[in-house]
């Protein structure tokens, strides 16, 4: 892993407004990366630091990112790690109050900090807040407003709000059943009690895992309508590409696993097993994307092939400047 830093001051030292660590992951998009950054010049928020996690970007050179932006840090690490890898091995450079998790496909608003910010600052029961999400290319559309809570049986949760024209009915802040992982604010000391985000998904759903750790901490999950991002959907992935479907399934299946026990547990593993993967199957068949059925199927094996340590997750080691992360492979 190498690590590039500015020598530039990044922040204000100022108790009216705590320093948030912002951190974003890489991988092919440097020039989707560099809006975004752009985007963040705008922020009328004094007091951020910026990391860049380049994961290890193998048709792209990450280095123009620190040329256009030196206020940058720039970490880049030796093999992808995923989602929450990446975003993980920047925390412990990281000097924030709060930490912004954001996906390198968005655009925020200029004031889309202080609402956020002032809620954790008022409340130190909240665990995490996401702000409201808009498609980026169908303007005032929602993305995202909260979320229902999770079916233990099902494992299916519904984003509120979703393909929503924004007329201000969801500009309110209440508490969300679960996070949306495209951005996230997250108080440095719920990270340093709870843990890292669980690497073992490597793509999607670990940012539900992680809210459902965090609110069996004792925390809160909150929604702020007050504050806005900007998300260019599926520029990550190819949607409905069998690396997705693969990813989607696996990280279900694995957060049943983590997240459901006893007689509720086998209710979701027969569901899933019994009703999702042969009715997934026979549509993909159906739509002549026998590719697709086949991924299902890769994520089923891999789920039955890892059978320990899947409820481990990686723990943030912050003391006296010494920043360490526990080894980790797949």
């Amino acid at each position: 892993m190498e690590k590039q830093t500015s020598n530039k001051s990044q922040h204000y030292e100022d108790e009216r407004y705590p320093l948030v660590s912002v951190i974003t992951v890489n991988y092919n998009q440097s020039g989707v990366t560099l809006e975004m950054l752009q985007s963040f010049r705008a922020v009328t928020y004094p007091s951020v630091e910026l990391f860049v996690v380049d994961n290890a970007s193998p048709n792209d050179n990450p280095d123009i990112i620190k040329e256009q932006f030196p206020e940058v840090n720039l970490i880049k690490t030796t093999k992808n790690l995923g989602f929450a890898g990446g975003n993980n091995i920047a925390l412990p450079y990281a000097k924030g109050k709060y930490i912004l998790f954001i996906n390198n496909d968005t655009e925020v608003d200029p004031g889309f900090l202080e609402p956020l910010v002032s809620l954790l600052e008022s409340n130190p029961e909240i665990g995490m807040v996401s702000p409201k999400i808009h498609y980026f290319h169908t303007p005032n559309t929602f993305q995202f407003a909260g979320y229902t809570p999770f079916s233990p049986v099902t494992i299916r949760n519904f984003a509120i709000g979703f393909g929503e024209n924004d007329t201000g009915q969801y500009n309110d802040v209440r508490e969300s059943a679960s996070i949306f992982g495209c951005a996230m604010l997250v108080p440095m000391r719920v990270i340093e009690e709870v843990g890292m985000m669980a690497d073992i998904y490597f793509l999607y759903y670990e940012e539900h895992d992680w809210a459902a750790r965090i609110k069996k901490a004792g925390y809160k999950i909150y929604y702020d309508g007050r504050s806005l991002v900007k998300h260019k959907e599926s520029i990550s992935t190819v949607k409905n590409s069998p690396f997705q479907i693969y990813y989607l399934y696996r990280g279900r299946m694995l957060f049943a696993r983590r997240n459901t026990q006893g007689f509720t547990g086998f209710l979701a593993w027969l569901y899933i097993h019994f009703v999702t993967l042969p009715k997934e199957t026979l549509l993909y068949f159906f739509k002549s994307r026998p590719d697709l059925a086949r991924a299902c199927w890769r994520a089923a094996v891999w789920n039955l092939n890892h059978r320990k340590g899947i409820h481990d997750s990686p723990i943030l080691i912050r003391s006296h400047g010494i920043h360490t992360i526990p080894d980790k492979t797949d």
